[in-house]
């Protein structure tokens, strides 16, 4: 089948229009979803579609178009909450349905919490709709063929595969030594009706009867801090199952730099590095498998996403030149491993493919994202940024790519906040301040314990729009808070010598010593790493030769992206200035990268292709740079 052209989402958003609709929507806060069989609630921001926010979860929604509306089998229906009638639902459904709350979730924008019930699949798509709103024709490496063997005789003498290669005369694969060792044995037991698995251009098994309608591969985002795994059924792109753990190497710093460091101050530390890997991915393959009753051995391939660093560690390289100047790394692409090399028990012939690098600190993990984002096809001027420890940005208008790395810090993990801590329980992620009072909304409906890296960005955003934080990033004096906003005067206080703004109090008003606050140096922290983001971005437009006002979306990459208000990251200057709707949340297109190239060889081959299309700009050799980093250190 021939690959057609990759596409972005079709439907674009009326700004001005979208912004009318819903005019209690600023860009800030998380909406929760529940969807229904699955028992599953998510977290999204406002206004993605609910076509999006189930595909980002792994949850399958019905879909031939990619998304794009014109199918008309993305059908759900809304049990709580309200989603308004587009003109397409009133085409998909009669009027009883609509009073149902059926609706298309590709064009079921979120803007209030929803319960949402999810019909199950009623067909095999031919194409699988991943990232943001990509559509992949479906060509996977696995391929499975049912034959009924010829038994051999006296006068048919032909060998074992030789007789088997001619029953599958519309693949060309190579013989592995595993399948190799079982086709005497498989072919008599079966009664020589046997299931020839091909992955690639390798038969790595013969399976006994007919298991054809068994597919299924395993994608790994191998992140510095959370570990994603999807369980795929290729032969339809449906996700069967999803898990995340931290990674377990966190024990060895929560950075790369930090992990590097490690093994080159121990040498016994890089292969204690690697085991932790493996086993990271090895509980998560026994998770997925375990929730979809899927036999591990049914599981035929992999691929993995990860940056430079985490992949050196996980094959066992010596990461360390990829920590000191130069920044070399020992090769962008990895030749294709057996899967248990990775210490991933499936399939044991099973092979791995480990997406490339574009360089030392932009991996591939952003080729994956790259990929599924359609930087390189789509038309528009476009901006993709995986906010994190080490921050990654590609620009592209569809004919050049360019593509960066800015050292963020670990502040948007929690990582040296003094009231810091990760995106779990108890942890504030949407600060909103009015005149004489903070709302915060709290990951779990719990106590706050701390402040995760959105609720941070939230907090500086609203302190400046209130003014209780100048443009220099310094908080104002009490005296001046009483004059200004006298309700929240109280709030800030001295630790020492530093100003705190109090978030939560914990105890008695006035004792800060068990409450959740945010301190000057948590400011200073923040602007550190948005200076050293918005300056990469900034020297990337100005390679292109174009204007931030000329960048038509914004795209917001990784666990933390997702979750980040684009208000508030407009109004501290993270990103562009630009209307709040152009700044979208990407999901976890590292994730959705690996998925794709596990669909299609043809995505595979684009991933590869990526290597020679994007140019990459290092920012430390850049003579500007920290005059640069120094004028971006205030707030707009």
């Amino acid at each position: 089948m021939t690959q057609q052209p990759r596409r972005s989402r079709a439907i674009h958003v009326d700004e001005d229009a979208e912004q009318e609709a819903h005019p209690e929507w600023d860009g800030t806060g998380r909406l929760r979803l529940r969807f229904t069989p699955a028992d599953r609630e998510v977290r999204v921001p406002p206004a993605v579609s609910v076509f999006d926010a189930a595909s980002w979860n792994g949850i399958a929604v019905d879909s031939t178009c990619g998304g794009h509306g014109t199918c008309k089998k993305c059908k759900v229906k809304i049990l709580d909450g309200t989603v308004p009638v587009s003109p397409m639902d009133q085409r998909a459904f009669g009027p009883d349905q609509l009073a149902d709350g059926w609706r298309l979730a590709c064009l079921a924008a979120v803007h209030t919490d929803l319960a949402i019930e999810i019909p199950p699949l009623t067909t095999r798509p031919k194409a699988a709709t991943v990232g943001v709103g990509r559509q992949v024709i479906l060509r996977p490496a696995i391929q499975k063929r049912y034959v009924e063997l010829a038994e051999p005789t006296l006068s048919d003498q032909v060998p074992d595969v030789d007789r088997l290669l001619a029953a599958i005369d519309d693949l060309e694969p190579t013989v592995s030594l595993h399948a190799l060792r079982r086709i005497p044995s498989v072919l008599r037991a079966a009664d020589w009706k046997v299931t020839a698995v091909v992955v690639g251009d390798q038969l790595i098994d013969v399976e006994p009867g007919d298991t054809s309608a068994t597919h299924h591969a395993l994608a790994f985002d191998l992140g510095t801090t959370t570990v994603v795994a999807t369980l795929l059924d290729t032969a339809t792109g449906t996700p069967v199952a999803v898990a995340s753990m931290l990674n377990k190497q966190q024990p060895f710093g929560g950075d790369v730099i930090t992990r590097i460091s490690a093994t080159m101050m121990d040498p016994d530390v890089l292969p204690r590095l690697t085991e932790l890997a493996k086993d990271t991915l090895a509980e998560l393959t026994e998770n997925v498998c375990t929730e979809a009753g899927i036999d591990r051995a049914q599981v035929y391939e992999i691929a993995l996403a990860g940056n430079a660093t985490m992949v050196s560690l996980l094959l066992g390289i010596d990461p360390e030149p990829i920590g000191v100047a130069p920044f070399i790394l020992s090769s962008r692409s990895t030749p294709t491993v057996a899967a248990a090399d990775l210490g991933v028990a499936i399939h044991p012939a099973a092979p791995a493919y480990v997406l490339p690098s574009l360089g030392a600190y932009v991996g591939g993990d952003i080729v994956a994202g790259t990929l599924a984002s359609g930087m390189d096809r789509d038309k528009r001027l476009r901006l993709f940024i995986d906010v994190g420890t080490n921050c990654e940005i590609v620009l592209g208008d569809g004919e050049r790519l360019l593509s960066t790395a800015a050292p963020a810090g670990p502040a948007f993990e929690g990582g040296q906040i003094r009231c810091g801590m990760r995106a779990a329980d108890g942890a504030i992620e949407v600060v909103t301040l009015s005149d004489d009072d903070v709302a915060l909304q709290v990951i779990g409906d719990v106590e706050p314990k701390g402040l995760c890296g959105s609720g941070l960005v939230d907090a500086v955003s609203e302190l400046v729009r209130v003014g209780l934080l100048d443009s220099s990033g310094r908080l104002i004096s009490q005296d001046a808070a009483r004059e200004l906003l006298p309700k929240l005067a109280g709030r800030l206080l001295q630790i020492g010598q530093e100003r705190v703004f109090v978030l939560h109090w914990a105890g008695a008003e006035g004792d800060v010593s068990e409450s959740t606050y945010i301190s000057q140096r948590d400011v200073r922290e923040l602007q550190f790493a948005k200076a050293a983001i918005s300056t990469g971005w900034t020297l990337l437009l100005e390679e292109m030769g174009v204007n931030a006002a000329d960048v038509q979306q914004v795209l917001l990459a990784g666990s933390f992206g997702s979750y980040l208000s684009p208000a508030s990251a407009i109004r501290i200057g993270l990103v562009p200035s630009l209307p709040v709707l152009r700044i979208v949340s990407a999901g976890n297109v590292a994730g959705e990268g690996a998925k794709m190239t596990l669909l299609s060889q043809a995505e595979r081959a684009g991933a590869d292709a990526l290597l020679k299309e994007v140019s990459y700009v290092e920012l430390s050799d850049r003579p500007d740079f920290n005059d640069r980093f120094v004028d971006l250190l205030a707030f707009p």
